[in-house]
C-alpha cells in the first residue's frame, strides 16, 4: 500500500469534503526544503499558505530547530501543574517585555484554546469581583477565533458552524468595517457608523457584558478585512468607557503578518487580554499564549477558601520544547531583522497587486503587510462555480499544485499569505502563479 493509499484509507482531513478528496490526485508531503514542500514522489511545491498561516522561516535546519533538539536532549516534557520550568519562565518574561502593558502569560497549545482561556479569564474575573451579572460577550461580525465552543461562539461563521449552533453561547455582534459591498463610499464614514453601532450595543448591554472580543488589526478567515486607521483604538476606548474587558486575538495577525511584531501596539489599543499563536514558534511546534495585565490577574488572588484560582489547564501547557522554539524564534526575528524584510516585501506585494486590479473579475483587493485578499466576482456576483461546474476553490487548489505552488483560497477570495521570511524570488513566483491562476479563472467563469 502506497503512502497516498494509506492516507486515503485512514485520515479524516480538516475543513475538507472527504467525498471529493478521495477523487483527487492527492499529494503526501514527506519533507521540506526551504520554502518548499516535497511529496512522496519528489515533486516540490512552494508553501504558498505558510502551512496554514504559521510558518516563518520555511522548512529545514535552523536555529529554532536546533533549540528544539537541544531542549529534547535536556528535558522532553514537564508539567506546569505545581512545578515551574526554565523555558516557560524565560519565554513568559520575553513575551511580557515584547508585548508591553501585559504582565502574565498563560500557555495553551493552540489558538482556539488560547481564546477559550481568555473568555474564561474574563468571566471569572468579574465573578471574583462580585459582578456575576457580567457574563455575556460582544464580538465583530465576520470574526473567526477558532473551532472550540467558546471560540465558535464569538467567531461565528454560519457556513462553518451552523451544525453546532445548539451548543454555542448567545453572543451579541456589532458591524465589522468592510467597505466592499457596503452602502458607504469611504472607510471614514463606514468606520464612524460601525463605532456608533458598537457604542449603542455597549451602552445597552455593557452592564451584562464580560468582554468584547475581536481580531487585532484585521480579520482573516472571515474576510480578510483590514481595519481603517484609528478604528481599533476607538473600540478600545469604548470598552474602557463602558467597563468591558477587551480581548484581542493576534493569533494570526501578530508576529509580523500585518507588518508589526505586536499589532495592538501599532494600533494604540491597549487590551486587557491578548492571544498569540501560529508564528509564535515559527510554526514548528503547537504553542499558544494568553497574556493579561496585573489588573486582571490580581482578581484571581485570595485565600484558598475563596475559590478564586483559575480553573484551566492542559497536559502540555507551556511545553518546554515549544517554549524553547518560541525563544529561539523571537531571537531569530531580531538577528535577521525580519520586520524590515517583511515591510519591504509588503511594498512589493502592494506594487504587484496593481496587476491584479486590471482584471474584470477582481471586485476588491484588501492588503496589509504580508496579507492580501483578492475578491473575485462577475457582474457583482461572487464567483463560486466555474463554467464546467467545478468549485472555484477546488480549481485553485488543484491547478496551483500543478504549477508548483500550494494555495488554499477562502471561497471566491484568493489569499496571499506567504511564510513571513519568504525570499523575494519565491514571493515573485507565488504572485506570478496567482496572476496566472486569475487569468485562467477569467476564461472559465
Amino acid at each position: 500500500m502506497s503512502l497516498r493509499d494509506t492516507d486515503k484509507e485512514f485520515v479524516w482531513h480538516p475543513y475538507t469534503q472527504m467525498k471529493d478528496w478521495n477523487k483527487w490526485d492527492n499529494r503526501v508531503i514527506v519533507k521540506g526544503e526551504g520554502f518548499y514542500l516535497v511529496d512522496s514522489e519528489g515533486r516540490k511545491y512552494l508553501d504558498g499558505i505558510a502551512s496554514m498561516w504559521c510558518n516563518v522561516w520555511g522548512h529545514g535546519q535552523n536555529e529554532v530547530v536546533e533549540a528544539m533538539v537541544e531542549q529534547l536532549r535536556n528535558l522532553q516534557h514537564s508539567t506546569l501543574f505545581g512545578l515551574a520550568s526554565s523555558p516557560s519562565a524565560r519565554l513568559a518574561e520575553t513575551l511580557v517585555k515584547l508585548a508591553k502593558e501585559m504582565d502574565k502569560a498563560f500557555y495553551t497549545d493552540n489558538g482556539s484554546a488560547a481564546i477559550e482561556v481568555a473568555m474564561k479569564m474574563a468571566l471569572q474575573y468579574w465573578r471574583n469581583k462580585g459582578r456575576c451579572e457580567k457574563k455575556e460577550f460582544i464580538s465583530l461580525e465576520h470574526g473567526y477565533h477558532g473551532d472550540t465552543v467558546g471560540a465558535m461562539s464569538v467567531g461565528y461563521i454560519e457556513k462553518f458552524f451552523v451544525a453546532y449552533r445548539p451548543m454555542l453561547m448567545n453572543v451579541r455582534t456589532v458591524p465589522s468595517p468592510l467597505l466592499y459591498g457596503s452602502r458607504f463610499e469611504n472607510e471614514g464614514d463606514l468606520a464612524e457608523w460601525c463605532l456608533e453601532e458598537t457604542e449603542k450595543t455597549l451602552k445597552k448591554h455593557g452592564k451584562r457584558c464580560a468582554a468584547f472580543v475581536m481580531e487585532s488589526g484585521a480579520q482573516i478567515a472571515g474576510g480578510p478585512i483590514i481595519y481603517p486607521g484609528g478604528y481599533q483604538r476607538k473600540v478600545a476606548k469604548l470598552c474602557k468607557k463602558y467597563d468591558v474587558l477587551l480581548i484581542l486575538d493576534e493569533i494570526a495577525t501578530g508576529f509580523g503578518r500585518l507588518g508589526n511584531m505586536v499589532e495592538y501596539l501599532a494600533q494604540r489599543s491597549r487590551p486587557d487580554i491578548v492571544c498569540f499563536g501560529k508564528a509564535l514558534t515559527g510554526g514548528y511546534f503547537p504553542l499558544a499564549v494568553t497574556l493579561t495585565n496585573d489588573h486582571v490577574f490580581n482578581a484571581f488572588l485570595g485565600d484558598y477558601a475563596e475559590n478564586k484560582e483559575f480553573y484551566h489547564g492542559h497536559t502540555f501547557t507551556g511545553h518546554p520544547v515549544g517554549c524553547a522554539a518560541a525563544l529561539a524564534n523571537i531571537e531569530l526575528y531580531r538577528k535577521r531583522n525580519l520586520m524590515q524584510q517583511i515591510n519591504t516585501n509588503a511594498k512589493y506585494i502592494e506594487a504587484r497587486l496593481q496587476e491584479f486590479k486590471k482584471s474584470l473579475i477582481v471586485a476588491d483587493i484588501r492588503h496589509k503587510g504580508l496579507l492580501a485578499g483578492v475578491e473575485l466576482a462577475r457582474n457583482g456576483k461572487p464567483i463560486a462555480v466555474l463554467k464546467n461546474r467545478e468549485r472555484i476553490s477546488y480549481f485553485i487548489m488543484r491547478e496551483s499544485l500543478k504549477m508548483g505552488v500550494h494555495l488554499r483560497p477562502l471561497g471566491n477570495i484568493m489569499m496571499v499569505i506567504p511564510p513571513l521570511a519568504i525570499e523575494r524570488s519565491d514571493l515573485e513566483k507565488l504572485l506570478d502563479v496567482q496572476l496566472e491562476m486569475l487569468r485562467k479563472i477569467e476564461r472559465l467563469s
